[in-house]
């Protein structure tokens, strides 16, 4: 599995691309930094943005696209411009047909390090030893963007038998409700003398 993850940011965004399976060795194949001057109009930044996560996908063709998701900060500003280069990176990915996954800081860190309150330190030491880098990516954004690549691949199994079983739950409901005149079974608790 081929996973870019995306730290969005207007100034840096983040992005990583790590491929491998949960349980083996992981393999980084690029990181990088899409970066765009602050003093520059919204419009403009953002086609910036667009541009380099389109780069990445040409060149990199990943199968999914892992996004931090975007949480409420005290610094309003901060949060718009994460939650605009965010959606960018959902619409370049979703424009080619790449599933999209979105996951929380602290999924990310609890993935990462086992500890959903780890610091951007944490983080970096711990995405250099899983991809046996010489040294932690820098900026965090980058390392960020790997970690979140790292996360996806590593839940990815578990969420998609979770999928799976909830969408087989949902269409035998709709099986037993689409038969004329089945009987439903009663519920246990249900029906029974003492």
């Amino acid at each position: 599995m081929r996973v870019l993850g995306v730290d969005p940011g207007l100034t840096r965004c983040g992005i990583g691309v790590v491929e491998g399976v949960a349980g083996r060795p992981l393999t980084m194949i690029g990181v990088g930094v899409v970066r765009t001057p602050a003093d520059a109009d919204l419009g403009p930044r953002l086609v910036a943005v667009e541009r380099g996560i389109e780069e990445w996908l040409d060149e990199h063709r990943p199968e999914y696209v892992a996004v931090e998701r975007v949480f409420s900060q005290h610094n309003v500003r901060t949060v718009m411009g994460t939650a605009q280069a965010s959606a960018v990176a959902i619409l370049c990915a979703s424009r080619r047909g790449i599933p999209v996954a979105l996951h929380t800081p602290s999924e990310v860190k609890a993935a990462v390090t086992g500890s959903g309150r780890a610091d951007k330190a944490q983080v970096g030491a711990m995405v250099t030893r899983l991809l046996r880098l010489a040294a932690p990516p820098k900026p965090a954004d980058a390392a960020d963007a790997l970690a979140l690549a790292i996360c996806h691949i590593w839940r990815a199994p578990a969420q998609n038998r979770l999928q799976r079983a909830a969408a087989l739950h949902a269409a035998a409901g709709r099986g037993r409700a689409a038969v004329p005149g089945a009987a439903q079974a009663p519920h246990p608790s249900k029906g029974r003398t003492p």
